[in-house]
């Protein structure tokens, strides 16, 4: 299987259950119930175009070149002028550098690094797997100094991470008195980690040697490691350090350094229970924003997770918890306090579990040269950002060609239903596509890289409907939201797909007795859709584009499919159960309903615009005549979508962009044009005509005669030339784009806060203590208006570091705010150092701001 990034993996039937509620970007990037997104006054419309204003269409460049450079050269070739921009992130211990050369910087806090663990009992008998024990899983915590880690390999400048959710973003926040008796119960103790290690490893058979080394039938038990040292660099120190813990308590460690292409084949694409790795150095980029991240529990430790690959398939979950995961990424609660309640529980078995043991939430940063003008997601980074190849130019000026380096390209197979979703390839796909997934960022919206919420970009209106009592709420005004007793779904909607008469199976036909659905969605695009958006190969879009990249979310898992896909159904199978359907109620003007159980709690996050997209959560778009040809070859047993397919019958991977499979899928080609094939006739009949079939076939040959490739899209660029040994591409401007180069110019920079608490030195305990917090525009002495503040939230710690009490700051000025302990609050506290931690939860941006004050506390 291929890596999925957490939040970004998602088939479009997942999509359309809203199992994750991205932005994912990815990452990555999934995902309020009221509190997790902690925004409810956010711009009622769309951001205006600024100054400069252009006629120019498509982006503002006329040329990208992009290539592969080794991060640790990036700064050095930006003053060289080799590049114009790292997109890639380097990791934080990268800031001192770019800061003294005086290049700017994005910085971002997505990103996340951990310790996977292999929890299978192994077929070899004679090798023990230690960690096929939930104990030992969980001691691995306490094995860990994530400050250490934090400020020896990450400079101080990361953030240590415990759970599965982002550190410090909406979702810890709300969480925070839970998040921090986590913490203080997790802390780094090597004593109390040998203990568990101690008392369960002779359970299992093993003995300890006189030598201090773990024994099992007269040889040392040794862990195969897989740590990765490439990317930013940061994980094979990460991984040595690791390493050193556990053979500091008795373990051996075969450490075997390898690439991601040579890590990615043990890790997930062999059997956990083969027994060929123990532990990873697992790295993601969320897929979307995080402002609702329930969905992580199931997807990161359960064996219902949607990867629906090792080793989460080969995991046995303690019951509560696999119950509760499962309830949770399905939106089954009804109120925001038994959502907080299951997510407070949540984080407790997370950790209990551990099949990843998380170690940093990074602080990114992606250098460039100060005449460029970057946009970027405050938690995904530049590559994941929906709207940053819009964007990107040099400042003050139309065109030219930039130069951007990234860490690598071609890791995998392109194509867009099982192909690459690495970060540095999906960033290509975003130039050269409406966005890249059906949740915030695909073609019909636009994700904000500030919040996370959604801006129609294709769509012309939207109209939700929910079942009431759910915990949704409307953030923006630009779609109708209504909540009703019951939503039926209609006889005729598409519920399921029959791949042997190749037609969708409609409510009636599978639910005789009725359906219903938590959640309608109704998109209507513009009347001229059909006139101003245009493929790369100058063919329009159309209906059969939109119906083809539904089909495709289904067929695949389907057994009497000709392109049946084994690794695909499981994860086809496990969404049917909260999709509902889809229902094309016209086609002048499109206009698309789509039924779900699952739901997000910000209503804009549950608009789906079915736009012709990876029927599979991955980056990129669909033109029909490319899946048709592609399936031809699947079909006729020379290509495989997925590298599990393509491993088992040992055939070429499908790869819309080099390798051999490009004469295949040209033969293919030449068939389809000769028949004007129509793919799944018997549905799509209804909608493609001989004629179109016969264009759209001959744009796309003559595209792949020009351009030597088969990646077709509709975005702001297009991929002129690709060259995959020397891992390079070259994009151009798309003239033909519908909108103007500065349709999201206003996403320029984000309003983040600054925080000072103030108070006094000592406290006496059982009197009141009142301490002042000043809340202003970051980097400035503008004070940040409390109009744009959300929460200010307080947690005060005794002396021991446990969470004493949590509550709200008042508001007493532009800015200005007061936390007033009460004689009560003070009365429980020890006689010691004590501190008061603030958070304060902007409504612009959904990075809060964080500070602490320390106060002694006396009788």
């Amino acid at each position: 299987m291929k890596l999925k990034k957490l939040y970004g993996i998602l088939s479009v039937l997942v999509v359309l259950s809203m199992m994750l509620a991205a932005c994912g970007p990815a990452t990555g990037t999934a995902e309020a119930t009221e509190a997790p997104s902690s925004m409810t006054a956010e711009p009622t419309e769309a951001p205006a175009a600024q100054v400069p204003q252009t006629e120019r269409h498509g982006g503002w460049l006329d040329e990208i070149d992009v290539s592969v450079v080794d991060g640790a050269s990036a700064i050095s070739q930006i003053q060289a002028g080799a590049i114009d921009f790292y997109s890639f992130t380097l990791a934080s211990d990268a800031y001192p550098a770019i800061k003294e050369s005086g290049l700017s910087t994005t910085k971002s806090v997505g990103g996340y690094y951990g310790i996977s663990l292999n929890p299978a009992v192994f077929t070899d008998t004679n090798v023990l797997n230690p960690f096929s024990n939930r104990k030992i899983r969980e001691a691995v915590n306490w094995l860990i100094d994530r400050n250490y880690v934090n400020q020896e390999i990450y400079a101080g400048g990361s953030l240590p991470k415990l759970f599965t959710i982002t550190t410090q973003l909406t979702e810890y926040t709300n969480l925070i008195d839970t998040a921090r008796a986590l913490e203080a119960k997790y802390a780094y103790n090597l004593d109390k980690a040998k203990e568990v290690i101690d008392a369960e490893m002779p359970g299992m058979g093993a003995e300890l040697g006189a030598d201090g080394k773990w024994q099992y039938n007269g040889k040392p038990v040794s862990l195969i490691f897989l740590i990765r040292p490439d990317g930013d660099g940061t994980r094979k120190p990460m991984g040595d350090y690791v390493a050193n813990q556990l053979e500091s308590v008795g373990f051996t460690v075969d450490r075997q350094y390898k690439k991601s292409s040579e890590a990615f084949p043990i890790w997930l694409g062999t059997a956990a229970k083969d027994g060929q790795w123990n532990l990873y150095t697992a790295g993601y980029t969320p897929g979307g924003f995080p402002r609702d991240e329930k969905a992580l529990f199931q997807q990161g430790y359960l064996n219902t997770s949607i990867q629906a690959s090792e080793p989460f398939i080969s995991t046995t979950s303690d019951p509560e918890f696999q119950q509760l995961g499962d309830d949770l990424a399905q939106g089954h609660f009804s109120t925001k306090e038994e959502r907080d309640s299951m997510m407070a529980r949540a984080l407790e078995l997370s950790l209990e579990d551990s099949l990843f043991v998380w170690v940093i939430d990074q602080q990114t940063y992606s250098p460039y040269s100060n005449d460029v003008q970057v946009t970027w997601d405050l938690a995904l980074g530049a590559e994941s950002t929906n709207v940053g190849p819009y964007n990107l130019r040099f400042k003050d000026q139309e065109g030219g060609v930039m130069k951007v380096g990234t860490n690598d390209l071609f890791t995998q197979p392109w194509n867009t239903v099982a192909g690459s979703n690495w970060v540095w390839d999906a960033g290509i796909f975003r130039a050269t596509s409406q966005g890249t997934s059906n949740i915030v960022g695909g073609g019909g919206l636009m994700a904000d890289p500030y919040t996370g919420l959604a801006y129609p970009q294709r769509i012309d209106s939207a109209e939700l409907t929910y079942k009431k009592g759910l915990p949704i709420k409307q953030n923006l005004d630009w779609l109708t939201v209504n909540e009703v007793d019951q939503i039926d779904v209609p006889a005729d909607a598409w519920v399921d797909w029959d791949a042997k008469t190749q037609k969708f199976v409609t409510a009636a036909e599978k639910y005789p007795d009725g359906l219903t659905a938590n959640v309608k969605s109704v998109v209507v695009y513009p009347e001229d859709l059909f006139d101003t958006i245009k493929w790369h190969d100058g063919s329009s879009i159309s209906v059969g584009d939109f119906v083809m990249s539904m089909i495709q979310g289904f067929d695949p898992g389907k057994p009497d499919s000709p392109i049946y896909d084994e690794s695909l159904a499981a994860s086809i199978d496990a969404t049917l159960t909260a999709f509902k359907g889809y229902r094309i109620v016209s086609t002048s003007p499109l206009t698309i309903e789509a039924y779900t159980d699952a739901y997000n709690a910000d209503a804009e996050l549950n608009i789906l615009p079915l736009w012709p997209i990876s029927p599979f959560g991955l980056s990129g778009e669909n033109s029909w005549p490319i899946l048709a040809i592609s399936n031809l070859a699947e079909a006729g047993g020379e290509l495989a979508y997925s590298s599990d397919k393509s491993d088992a019958n040992q055939i070429e991977n499908t790869s819309w962009v080099g390798g051999p499979s490009l004469e295949i899928l040209s033969k293919y080609l030449e068939q389809a044009a000769s028949e004007s094939y129509i793919p799944y006739e018997p549905t799509l009949g209804q909608y493609i005509t001989a004629d179109e079939a016969a264009a759209r076939y001959a744009n796309v040959q003559k595209w792949y005669a020009d351009h030597g490739h088969f990646w077709i899209g509709t975005g702001p660029y297009y991929l002129d030339k690709v060259f995959t040994t020397e891992k390079s591409l070259v994009l151009k401007q798309n003239p033909e784009y519908v909108d103007l180069a500065d349709r999201w110019a206003a996403f320029s920079q984000p309003k983040l806060a600054s925080t000072v608490l103030d108070g006094p030195g000592q406290v006496t305990a059982g009197e009141e203590a009142v301490f002042d917090v000043t809340i202003n525009l970051k980097d400035t002495d503008q004070a940040y208006q409390n109009s744009d503040i959300r929460l200010v939230k307080y947690i005060l710690y005794d002396t021991t570091g446990a969470v004493a009490s949590v509550g709200e700051a008042v508001e007493v000025g532009d800015g200005q705010y007061q936390v007033t302990l009460s004689a009560d609050e003070t009365s429980k506290l020890q006689t010691g150092s004590a501190k008061l931690e603030v958070a304060v939860v902007p409504i612009p941006v959904a990075i809060p701001s964080f500070t602490s004050f320390d106060f002694v506390v006396v009788k």
